[in-house]
């Protein structure tokens, strides 16, 4: 097992391995003695992991609360948010109790949004179950649930206590899911390390899980130490998302996650070479291997409707909005550009 720290607002560790959802229970009593765990899931993964995960609280002192939702984007709302502060206040949960997120990303950022807000903040702890979560959503403290005017729009910074991320739960990770975690991944490798990126064209994701799952949260838990908050340097990590994003919330989220930054990382790059910010064979190369995880590479939205989408997006800010654009494989930058511009940039990067 290896352990990564995060050093942040509260520092915790990111402890990577195979077999350890069985030892949940004492790993998080070793970071935070409470009496109640409430244990946050989505109808998918509770029935594969729920009850191993239950029975190792209980073995170490915890009482447990557990929550179940449906599974999908469009369950991560408000009215689920509000089910679940109910749940745990009925249930007399305190500030001195703790939520457990065992999921994907839906289930960690809905999890972690309660816990952020829940009286005024309690912990938590991330147990990822898919690969989008294990490198990704999962560190770093961004929290949230969407409203209908777009995705996370409400949320806190909320650092978790422990992350737990058991390679092993990925066996039962659906194909599409596994595709999706594969976006991120290959996001990673866009924005800061040429040889990470060849390394995922050299060699399949699902074949060095570990070293890709390492690889990527040590370049999230640096992005998260210089910038906890979002401000400056981790913005990078928003690469693809933009856009992405806006394909996401126009197609009633029936177009995943990883789907709309795997689109939105081609809009960008496809915008940036045709604009000259970006080095020439950069979109062909990212092409290539969002082709070989069976990703894709264009937004078919409608420009307008892709425009006014972005504009409601965080990243706008009065009269400019902030791109990640990429300059080569492994070196992106963040742009401030007029409104006026992103027009030109949808239209460059083959939104019509």
């Amino acid at each position: 097992m290896r352990a990564i720290k995060v050093t942040a607002s509260g520092s915790y560790d990111v402890l990577i391995g195979s077999g350890i959802l069985d030892d949940a229970g004492r790993l998080i009593a070793d970071v935070k003695k409470s009496k109640t765990a409430v244990v946050v899931s989505d109808d998918n993964v509770f029935p594969l992991y729920g009850k191993r995960l239950e029975k190792s609280l209980k073995e170490n002192g915890f009482e447990v609360l557990s929550f179940v939702f449906a599974a999908g984007e469009q369950q991560k709302n408000l009215d689920t948010y509000g089910d679940l502060l109910e749940t745990m206040c009925e249930a007399h949960v305190t500030r001195k109790d703790l939520v457990v997120a065992l999921g994907g990303g839906v289930v960690g950022d809905l999890a972690g949004f309660a816990a952020a807000t829940y009286q005024r903040g309690i912990a938590y702890v991330q147990i990822p179950t898919t690969l989008l979560a294990a490198v990704d959503s999962s560190v770093g403290g961004k929290t949230a649930v969407d409203l209908k005017a777009g995705k996370n729009q409400a949320g806190a910074f909320h650092q978790p206590s422990l992350v737990i991320c058991d390679i092993d739960l990925l066996d039962t990770l659906p194909e599409e899911q596994y595709l999706c975690g594969c976006a991120e991944v290959i996001k990673y490798g866009m924005i800061e390390d040429a040889a990470f990126f060849e390394s995922l064209e050299a060699v399949p994701v699902k074949e060095q899980y570990e070293k890709v799952i390492e690889a990527c949260v040590n370049m999230k838990a640096d992005y998260v130490a210089q910038d906890e908050f979002d401000t400056g340097v981790r913005m990078l990590l928003n690469f693809g998302h933009t856009f992405g994003h806006a394909a996401e919330a126009l197609s009633g989220y029936e177009i995943l996650h990883g789907q709309g930054v795997a689109a939105g990382m081609a809009v960008i790059t496809k915008a940036a070479e045709a604009l000259r910010f970006c080095s020439a064979g950069t979109y062909d190369r990212l092409v290539c291997l969002l082709r070989k995880y069976g990703l894709p590479e264009k937004i078919e939205f409608p420009a307008e409707d892709v425009l006014k989408v972005v504009l409601s997006d965080k990243k706008a800010t009065g009269n400019t909005i902030r791109l990640i654009v990429p300059e080569d494989v492994g070196r992106c930058v963040v742009k401030e550009i007029p409104v006026s511009e992103l027009a030109n940039w949808a239209k460059a990067g083959g939104i019509s």
